[in-house]
Parts: structure tokens; sequence; C-alpha cells
């Protein structure tokens, strides 16, 4: 649907401008009509491309709209009032368009989530359904507020994991860099000296040749190659089922960092479990709008089997226990929480527990991550050192001699 730029005024003639999305220019009166606001001039937009739009709106933002979204509707404000001071007050550009064509469906006689569902990649399935399960329930102030804290707790950690990593890709790029430099510039000159010399090569010396030559000749090569591999992996993953079940099988067999994707994976499951439960949610439709929130096949096709197990009327602790992909603490947990008729303070305490023990973990692993870094790196630069000085060294000696 094509976008358009307008300026236009309220009933009482207050300027008001935005963009919004219409059919035709008429269809784009229309809307502002239902809007109180009468067009006075538009202009249209260039599509941008579905990349860059997604891009636009970050974490942070969803969080702040839910946050607001939780104020205004705890408040009483009526929804379309709400959305109207949000879209006006909002600094992104790209969601207040998305906000203006949610009033605009809201307004066409749409649903608060079918108006979210119309924006897939930013408001995800799992957000429409609990927004859904609020307006029927009457609980939009509580699903917004689980909403803003979820989300936040995702964008901290993908915050803290990119502090994180952020010293150890630095030291890592600049000493690749010096190895770059070294094999580039300076080896094939010292090989130029020791050529003049007439110094036999040890062997180290000769196979550092070998790989500044290599360097020099198909730099192109191979710098190339591991992104080539790269972009063809991804695409065998994306087509071919199998290769993505193999290989998220692997992920979770790695040492170390496996155990560390497995626990990110059961904090994020139990929390929006909660939150779908907490929203009213039957837990069958929870466990299988999970399958999506996992983000790992071999997880998923878990929750499947345990979606078909309590279907046929096993309970629901059994059913995941039998999986043996979730550990004892989630299984206890939820069948404490079946007994009790809190499921869902079970499964928070889960997800608060798994958050925690994430947190230590990368932190654990990033520590060692440094000097393990910085000693490999150092041994590939005293390789070179030695592969170069050693045979300066004894031209040195034979030259005293």
């Amino acid at each position: 649907m094509p976008s358009y730029s307008y300026k236009a005024v309220d009933k009482i003639g207050r300027p008001a401008q935005g963009e919004i999305e219409a059919i035709n220019e008429i269809d784009l009166e229309l809307r502002l009509q239902r809007i109180g606001l009468d067009l006075i001039t538009f202009k249209p937009l260039k599509k941008a491309s579905a990349f860059f739009s997604r891009s636009r709106v970050s974490l942070q933002d969803l969080v702040m709209f839910c946050f607001q979204m939780e104020q205004l509707t705890s408040a009483g404000v009526p929804l379309l009032e709400g959305l109207t001071d949000l879209r006006d007050s909002n600094p992104n550009p790209q969601l207040q368009k998305v906000i203006a064509a949610i009033i605009s469906d809201i307004e066409g006689g749409k649903l608060f989530s079918q108006a979210l569902a119309e924006h897939p990649h930013i408001f995800t399935p799992v957000f429409v359904s609990l927004v859904k399960a609020g307006e029927l329930t009457g609980k939009l102030p509580e699903v917004f507020a689980n909403l803003s804290t979820t989300l936040k707790w995702q964008d901290d950690l993908i915050s803290q994991t990119k502090r994180l990593l952020a010293y150890p890709l630095f030291v890592l790029v600049v000493v690749l860099g010096a190895i770059v430099f070294l094999m580039i510039y300076l080896v094939p000159q010292m090989v130029s000296f020791l050529r003049n010399m007439g110094q036999v090569l040890p062997l180290q010396t000769k196979i550092l040749i070998f790989v500044s030559n290599a360097f020099v000749a198909y730099w192109w090569l191979i710098l190339s190659l591991p992104a080539a591999a790269f972009t063809l992996f991804a695409l065998l993953i994306k087509q071919s089922p199998a290769m993505r079940y193999r290989w998220d099988y692997l992920k979770l067999k790695l040492p170390v960092t496996g155990d560390i994707l497995h626990k990110i994976i059961m904090a994020r499951f139990t929390r929006y479990f909660a939150l779908m439960y907490q929203a009213g949610i039957p837990i069958l439709d929870a466990i299988k709008t999970c399958e999506d929130i996992v983000a790992n096949q071999v997880i998923a096709d878990a929750l499947s089997r345990v979606h078909q197990r309590i279907n046929a009327g096993d309970n629901m602790s059994d059913s995941f226990k039998n999986t043996g992909l979730f550990p004892s603490l989630v299984v206890r947990m939820i069948r404490v929480g079946e007994n009790s008729g809190a499921l869902d303070k079970s499964l928070l305490k889960i997800s608060d527990f798994y958050d925690r023990d994430v947190n230590e973990s990368i932190e654990k692993m990033l520590k060692l991550l440094e000097p393990a870094l910085t000693v490999v790196l150092g041994l590939i630069l005293a390789f070179i050192m030695l592969s170069v000085l050693g045979p300066v060294y004894d031209s040195f000696t034979k030259l005293k001699l």
C-alpha cells in the first residue's frame, strides 16, 4: 500500500503532519477524516525496502511503546486517543508511521490486535496473540506491562552480550590486522634480504614464505572464501529442514556455548509461556506458539511432541519430562505449578533463575576468552617473528665469524 506524507488541521484549526498508508488520494482524505483531521497537502513517499524498514524500529522502541500503552490503558484513556498521542509524540518516524496505520485500521473497523498483525516485521505473532488475549479478557494494561518487562529483559541480554564481546573482538581485529600487515608487507622484504644473504632457510621460515606469497597473490580469494562459505552454509540451512535440524542439534551439543544456549532458550520459553498463560491463552495454544519463539528446531520438535501428548490426555509435567530435552528443574517447577494452580509464577521463577545463570555463564566464558584469545594470537605472532628473525640472527652471527 502506498505511503503519503501529509499536512492537515484538526477541528479547532491546529496543524498536524505525519505519514500514513492509503490506497489512493481519496482513501488518504477519508482516513484522515476518521481521525479528526482535514487534509491540506500531501506528497507520495517512496517505498523503502523491507530490510531497512525493519531495522528502523528497535527493541528499545517497542519497550517504550509497550510502557506508554500500559500507562495510557491503565489510566483509562480511550485506545484511539492514546494511539493518537503516541503517534504525535513518538520520535521514531517509522514507528510513527506504523501507529498512524494502526489508527486508520481501527477506524476502519479492525480490532487492535488485527491492526497490529498487519505489521508482522515489527509485532511478532506472540505479541499479537498476547494483545488479542488482553482484549478478550480486559487485561490490556497487564499484558503491556508484562510485554514491556519481557522485551526489556531481552534487550538487556543482547546489550550485555554485545558489551562483553566488544573487547575480545577489538583485540582480534587489531592482531589480525597486524598479522595481515606482516604477511603482506614485512615478510616479503625480509625474504628478499635473506635470499641476498644466501642463508639456508629453516622449515618454519619456508612455511611462512609460502603463506605470505599466498596472501600477496590471492588475498582476494582468502578474504572472499570465508564469506562465500558462510553464505552457502546459511542458504543450505535455510533451504534444508534436515540440515537446519542437525545444525540446531550441534549448537546445543557444543562445549560451553551449547549449555549457555540451552539456558537462554529455556529462559525465553518459560518467560513467554508464563506471559501467555497469565493472559489467558490456552496451554495448548501457548505451547504451539512457543515452537517459533525458541528459534531452535530440536526444541521446537520437542514442544510439538509435548503438545501431542497433552492433547492425548497426559499431564503437562510428564509430557515435558519424556522429551528428554527439558532440564529436571523446569519439569519440577511445571509440576509444582500444575499442583498449585500457579503455573505462571513457577515459570517466571525458572526464567529468573536461568536469566541470572546465563548472565554469570556469559561473563565467566568471556573472562576466559580474553586471555585464551591473547595467548593464541600471541603464539601466532611469536611464530611469525621467530620465522623471520631466526634466520636474520643466524646471518648476523655468521658475519661476525
